[in-house]
């Protein structure tokens, strides 16, 4: 007796209209969380400013939170790993990434909002996690490769390296606000390599 196979049922395309509109209400979510943080989105000034119905928007979002979550998500920084054949120039060009990134890029300008409702949403401190996993991960990548070249020890805790380069660029985008430029970037990355060297 001939088995019957169950019917695969076709998956109807996404419709056009859809897209659309929650392409309009993340623009406009990031609009508004780079013009105010966290605090200043609610789910009537996105859809006042987008023009979609807010029956339409918790239709794909269930709630403001939802929707954040959604717009935060997609914020992280995630640089391709270099080949410029040693562990300085890789470091000097990821760092030189984020340098120029950390002035104008709205993940940039909302990370501290982010950072601060971080401390009481449990969500968003995943969020948070994500995007500072993201940044990471490349630098990670090119220390992982320079060990395996035995350009350095297998022992440097890449952790540590990582924060050398990336505090000094934190504190010069959000406290003293001085200028990311070249000369400054590859100063950091040649401190943090010297102190890879045993004194």
């Amino acid at each position: 007796m001939k088995k019957l196979r169950p019917r695969k049922e076709k998956i109807p395309p996404l419709d056009e209209r859809v897209l659309r509109s929650k392409k309009a209400v993340l623009a406009t979510t990031y609009k508004l969380l780079s013009e105010a943080g966290l605090g200043g989105v609610s789910v009537d000034e996105v859809s006042k400013r987008s023009g979609v119905a807010k029956t339409t928007i918790y239709r794909h979002w269930p709630s403001r939170s939802a929707l954040l979550l959604d717009a935060c998500a997609k914020m992280a920084s995630k640089p391709e790993p270099p080949e410029t054949g040693g562990l300085q120039g890789d470091l000097e060009f990821l760092a030189a990434y984020i340098a120029s990134r950390l002035p104008t890029a709205l993940w940039a300008s909302v990370l501290p909002s982010i950072i601060d409702a971080a401390e009481r949403d449990p969500q968003l401190a995943a969020v948070q996690a994500r995007i500072h996993s993201e940044m990471r991960n490349v630098f990670r990548l090119v220390i992982e490769r320079a060990q395996q070249r035995g350009e350095i020890s297998r022992s440097i805790d890449s952790a540590e390296l990582i924060a050398a380069i990336l505090g000094p660029l934190f504190y010069r985008r959000w406290f003293s606000r001085e200028p990311l430029n070249e000369r400054f970037v590859k100063n950091v990355v040649a401190r943090a390599i010297a102190s890879l060297r045993p004194s």
